[in-house]
C-alpha cells in the first residue's frame, strides 16, 4: 500500500477529515474531529491506528512490522510499517477497525450527525 491508496481508503469513510495538526509532514485522519489514523509523509511509510488492546498485542506478536504506537498510548495504538509484509487487505481491515473504535466512542449526538452525512 502506498500513501495515495492509504489516503484514499481513509477519506472514503463517512465523516472523515484530514489535516496537519502537529507539523507539516504528519497527516492525521479524523472522524467527527476524533483521530483514528495518522501517517508521516517523510521517511519510511507507516501508519498509526487505534486498536483493541488485546488485539494490539496479538498483532505485534504475529507481524514484525506491527509495533507499539510511536508517540501514542501504546496500549491502544499500533504503528504499522507499510513495507509490503502485511497484505493491503489486512491494512484496510485494521484501518476500518480503528475507525469503528473511534465511532463507537462518539457521543450519541455525534453518531446521529455522522449518520446524516
Amino acid at each position: 500500500m502506498n500513501i495515495e491508496e492509504l489516503r484514499t481508503w481513509c477519506i472514503s469513510k463517512k465523516g472523515v477529515s484530514e489535516d496537519f495538526p502537529f507539523d507539516e509532514t504528519t497527516l492525521v485522519f479524523k472522524v467527527m474531529g476524533k483521530m483514528f489514523a495518522l501517517t508521516d509523509l517523510e521517511g519510511d511509510l507507516s501508519i498509526n491506528l487505534k486498536c483493541d488492546p488485546e488485539k494490539a498485542v496479538e498483532l505485534r506478536e504475529l507481524y514484525p512490522s506491527v509495533m507499539p504506537g510511536y508517540h501514542m498510548n501504546k496500549r491502544h495504538w499500533n504503528t504499522i510499517l507499510l513495507d509490503g509484509s502485511v497484505p493491503d487487505q489486512l491494512i484496510r481491515q485494521w484501518i476500518d477497525h480503528s475507525y469503528a473504535m473511534v465511532v463507537e466512542k462518539l457521543t450519541k449526538k455525534q453518531r446521529n450527525e455522522l449518520a446524516t452525512l
